[in-house]
């Protein structure tokens, strides 16, 4: 089993910026497409960004196209999400997972504890 542990988050004013950063125990990413998604307060957690292991692929929910850029590190085992021109509406938990499901906000191994971004108007 993958434990999963995000980091990287914070307060910080609209306009600014975050880098994420999601690592693994317990084994590799090896194979594994890699997602992040978030969970705003009372809303269910939903997809942000998806990366194929070779980092060939990539995608973005809409809300974040042209803002947020999802990268990997194989050889440290870590993805990240690097988010810019933050808005109050990204204020949520963010999380990361392997093979995301955009459709269903699901991945392949339990969830980490996340990490808080919160971003002030």
């Amino acid at each position: 089993q993958v434990q999963l542990v995000e980091s990287g988050g914070g307060l910080v004013q609209a306009g600014g910026s975050l880098r994420l950063s999601c690592a693994a125990a317990g084994r590799t990413f090896s194979g594994n497409a890699m997602g992040w998604f978030r969970q705003a307060p009372g809303k269910g957690r939903e997809f942000v960004a998806y990366i194929s292991w070779s980092g060939g692929r990539i995608y973005y929910a809409d809300s974040v196209k042209d803002r947020f850029t999802i990268s990997r590190d194989n050889a440290k085992n870590t993805v990240y999400l690097q988010m810019n021109n933050l808005k109050p509406e990204d204020t949520a938990v963010y999380y990361c997972n392997g093979d995301p499901d955009k459709n269903t906000g699901r991945g392949r191994w339990s969830w980490g504890q996340g990490t808080q971004v919160t971003v002030s108007s």
